[in-house]
């Protein structure tokens, strides 16, 4: 596709990408889709007659969340993306005298995309599960017993689901010393988890399993996560039960949703998993993505140092199995829902996504350009993500989600 607009080289936002988001100038938030470093505006686009013969109600605009037009049904997003594309490299298209229909990224404000209901976390990285089993449990037999068989995950907070820009306050918490009761204190080891998550579009009523051959009707599109963890407080308090006040003080994600249609040209098979997995987790065709990732740490003043490159193509268990063996059981799921990777790790050590991994929990220090070292977040940090695909010509990507620690 060619497009008529001004896309910068090496831009996420491509013709092949339109994603969608909710951003706000002076105030109203509306929903929009990108190109290159230009806001779409889409009710704009509504009354220029760029949607024919898509029915799109009055009552999506004005909501401040993509909820009510994802309900719409793939059917109805899929041509809404279509259209503008199609718009886009159309010479004669409205679009292109339509001026007041592109804002600059630069003179608007993001928001948190959808209204999330409820938050999963899975821990689907084989490379991730058996780092922290060496450094934790055994380091001869790393993972858990289930882990092979089913992807392990647990439920979150969704009402500390921030955009990116937010600035993390550092938690406190109970902290236990080697020797001693625990203490109330902040945390001493804070931490990123880079990860993918993706958001539901579609419901399934309470009892009302998703066969593995549907989850992909069920699957809207994705955005950069960040899933911060104050690993002490998390040492002490995870046992019986698992993650708690370690994890709900903050996770952050990226503005932009990039559709499951925009990533279809990078999808690649994942790792071959043995034992077998029974049958509700069998599913057929390539459902990894070929999603490269990376993490810059800047200090306060400083510049950035990228310390991690991963790639979401890694992962053991996919986002079809996430979602499958969620609702084995009935759980209903709903549009908005958002269901994290877990932390993304690869098999080489400047691929581990997270500090806990990169420092070997605290024992092999992070250089950084300035001669500071880090082994775990310090306050003033700026932590950075950033997401693409690409694949011939054709990039796609997901912008950055970032963060700076502040007490």
């Amino acid at each position: 596709m060619n497009t008529w607009m001004d896309v910068p080289s090496g831009s996420d936002f491509s013709i092949y990408n339109i994603p969608f988001g909710i951003y706000s100038k002076a105030g109203e938030k509306r929903i929009g889709s990108r190109i290159g470093d230009m806001v779409i505006d889409l009710e704009s686009c509504v009354k220029l007659n760029i949607f024919p013969g898509v029915e799109l109600p009055d009552r999506i605009w004005r909501t401040g969340y993509l909820n009510e037009f994802i309900e719409l049904g793939k059917a109805t997003t899929r041509a809404v993306r279509s259209k503008i594309q199609e718009a886009l490299c159309d010479e004669n298209s409205m679009l292109k005298k339509a001026s007041h229909v592109f804002i600059p990224i630069s003179e608007v404000e993001m928001h948190l995309p959808v209204r999330i209901g409820d938050y999963t976390d899975f821990y689907s990285s084989i490379e991730h599960a058996t780092n922290v089993g060496k450094m934790f449990r055994d380091p001869d037999n790393a993972l858990l017993p289930n882990w092979k068989h089913l992807p392990v995950g647990y439920h979150g907070r969704s009402s500390s689901i921030v955009v990116s820009g937010t600035d993390i306050r550092r938690p406190f918490g109970q902290l236990k010393p080697q020797d001693g009761p625990p203490v109330y204190a902040a945390t001493k080891r804070l931490d990123f988890e880079l990860e993918m998550a993706f958001i539901i579009g579609k419901e399934n009523k309470l009892g009302d399993p998703i066969a593995i051959k549907d989850t992909d009707e069920y699957l809207f599109g994705m955005v950069v996560f960040n899933d911060w963890s104050a690993r002490d407080i998390q040492k002490w308090e995870y046992v019986p039960l698992g993650p708690f006040l370690a994890k709900n003080f903050a996770s952050s994600i990226s503005p932009w949703i990039v559709t499951m249609e925009a990533l279809q040209d990078f999808s690649v098979s994942g790792p071959k998993q043995e034992p077998e997995v029974l049958d509700y987790l069998k599913f057929e065709g390539d459902k990894n993505y070929d999603i490269k990732l990376e993490v810059g740490l800047t200090p306060d003043g400083g510049t950035e140092n990228v310390i991690c490159r991963s790639n979401f193509k890694y992962m053991y268990w996919n986002m079809n199995q996430q979602l499958a063996h969620h609702t084995m059981n009935g759980c209903n799921v709903r549009v908005g829902d958002m269901m994290a990777s877990g932390t993304i790790s690869g098999p080489s050590e400047d691929s581990f996504g997270s500090m806990l991994e990169l420092s070997w929990s605290g024992s092999n220090p992070i250089n950084l350009a300035n001669g500071e070292s880090r082994t775990f977040i310090e306050d003033g940090d700026t932590i950075t993500m950033r997401a693409y695909c690409e694949k011939g010509d054709k990039r796609v990507g997901f912008g950055e989600v970032s963060g700076k620690v502040i007490v």
